[in-house]
């Protein structure tokens, strides 16, 4: 039996890129062969993407992919065999051995594989992107974007993680206990980067993908089941709800974007506040602060603010000061200085913008520009102001922004040119 596309209330080009990571953990449990296996699952993926629009998306769409997977799996093993057999003329290699399926259907797959690619034998930059791709089922130039490089520059990199896990000899497989501790940093990072992508998207048609922000506070719940006692887990799954709580006032009815100190608060989702909040002063009570915890503690102030002017912008901006220490990212200090300005004024976080100025991560990001954008507006220069909104557009690929950064520099061009 088959549902039509066409009937179905999931497109199916959304369906697959939420079941692909679910097909790609199944796979590579069963074969422990990442690169076979994510090139076995995207020919099923394309199969699909040929086959659905026509004939109806199946009953059971994650099975459906994952027995075409096998099949190709099965193919490509047969394949091998037969060129070793070829090159080494050793008997007995006439059929390849596969290795029993030893997944239980309660565990969770694509969890499996978010921590099965924070492998050993890579780096953690590359184990990120990796995952990225195989989990988030992100693109390169998505990857590239959230790690500020230019996205050739982040193929290669995920192009030598698979190469290096091939050469390594170490099995994909499911991490032990131990294991799982000592790759959860990298994990953390992924799902941050998941669920940031989902809550902006890099580029296209919306603001945000909440399919992605979903999935990413999902899987932080499992982990965090998994790690109960680890303060930085509860930081991460509180900052996702605390900042996914006010998802819906972000836009309006057309996808227009909504700035924070513009949004509609009684359309904040108070319960996920609530259990952001709860989580977090629960973690901040056990060991030392960790920068997850510090950005939910800044999510938690504005949440809490009932009116945008009743924001505590010097706790804010005493919070950022000490995620400076904990960090060097770039956008830490972009929003420090947004802090800073609220506080003693927009010179003060102007200034701070210009250590940013050679800042190669920053070279062809919008957000410098639209922050200098912001408090040049602060500082009264509008003029200047509206060459930055400018630049910044010009840099953004994600549609709403542009086009509030664009309206942004018309306003401000408009009252100057009217003499206001």
């Amino acid at each position: 039996m088959a549902v039509t596309a066409q009937s179905s209330d999931v497109p199916f080009e959304h369906l697959l890129r939420e079941l692909t990571p679910q097909v790609l953990g199944i796979v590579v449990r069963r074969f422990h062969d990442f690169a076979a296996a994510e090139d076995a699952v995207q020919e099923a993926s394309i199969a699909a993407a040929i086959q659905w629009p026509r004939d109806g998306i199946p009953e059971n769409p994650r099975s459906w992919l994952t027995q075409v997977a096998f099949r190709k799996m099965a193919d490509h093993i047969r394949s091998e065999s037969a060129r070793r057999r070829r090159e080494t003329e050793v008997a007995g290699e006439t059929r390849a051995s596969e290795p029993a399926f030893d997944a239980s259907p309660q565990e969770d797959d694509t969890l499996v594989l978010l921590f099965m690619c924070c492998h050993p034998a890579l780096t953690p930059a590359s184990a990120i992107a990796l995952t990225l791709r195989a989990v988030g089922g992100l693109t390169t130039a998505e990857i590239a974007y959230a790690f500020l490089v230019p996205e050739a520059t982040m193929a290669q990199r995920i192009s030598r993680a698979k190469q290096s896990i091939k050469e390594s000899g170490i099995p994909f497989q499911l991490p032990t206990s131990q294991e799982r501790g000592q790759r959860l940093g990298s994990v953390l990072h992924v799902l941050y980067l998941i669920f940031n992508e989902g809550y902006t998207t890099s580029a296209g048609p919306r603001l945000r993908r909440a399919d992605l922000s979903r999935e990413a506070i999902r899987l932080a719940r499992t982990v965090h089941t998994l790690q109960p006692n680890d303060t930085e887990v509860a930081g991460l799954l509180a900052l996702m709800l605390l900042t996914d709580a006010r998802r819906r006032a972000r836009t309006g009815a057309n996808d227009e974007l909504i700035p924070l100190a513009q949004q509609d608060r009684g359309l904040w989702d108070r319960e996920q506040i609530t259990e952001g909040v709860a989580l977090l002063s629960a973690a901040l009570r056990k060991a030392s602060v960790g920068p997850y915890q510090l950005q939910a503690a800044i999510a938690a102030v504005h949440d809490e603010a009932a009116r945008a002017q009743d924001t505590d912008w010097p706790q804010i901006l005493a919070l950022y000061e000490l995620l400076k220490r904990m960090s060097d990212n770039p956008m830490v200090t972009l929003n420090h200085a947004i802090a800073a300005a609220m506080v003693h004024g927009a010179r003060k976080g102007l200034d701070l913008l210009d250590d940013l100025r050679g800042d190669p991560r920053l070279a062809n990001h919008h957000r410098l520009d639209a922050v200098r954008a912001h408090l040049l507006e602060m500082a009264g220069e509008s003029l200047a102001a509206a060459k930055h909104y400018r630049a910044a557009a010009g840099k953004t690929g994600n549609l709403p922004e542009r086009n509030y950064l664009l309206m942004q520099a018309a306003r401000l061009t408009t009252l100057t040119d009217s003499g206001y």
